[in-house]
């Protein structure tokens, strides 16, 4: 079984920075895609970067600002988050698209105070 663990959340002013973390334990085979996603209180939970078909894609809101990499061999995904707004401020998930379903993680909070 999978499982996708998320750290390095919290509290920040704008402007600093965080790196989040995404641990996965156990196999997957045949990944499709694997990224970051974020939900704000009442809004709808939007993709903020990604890996797939051998390329990284960013949301617009954070082109320039957050940076996705992976560690094959800690089996780890990061996201570098810079220059940080009060409008990130979100739950974040990591997420991985497998041939047979998606893995999500139980989300890290991200606070930005202005």
């Amino acid at each position: 079984q999978v499982q996708l663990v998320e750290s390095g959340g919290g509290l920040v002013q704008a402007g600093g920075s965080l790196r989040l973390s995404c641990a996965a334990s156990g196999s997957v085979f045949a990944i499709n895609a694997m990224g970051w996603y974020r939900q704000a209180p009442g809004k709808e939970r939007e993709l903020v970067a990604v890996f797939i078909r051998g390329s990284t894609n960013y949301a617009d809101s954070v082109k320039g600002r957050f940076t996705i990499s992976r560690d094959n061999a800690k089996n780890t995904m990061y996201l570098q988050m810079n220059s940080l707004k009060p409008e990130d401020t979100a739950v974040y998930y990591c997420n991985v698209v497998s041939t047979i379903t998606t893995y999500w993680g139980q989300g890290t909070q991200v606070t930005v105070s202005s």
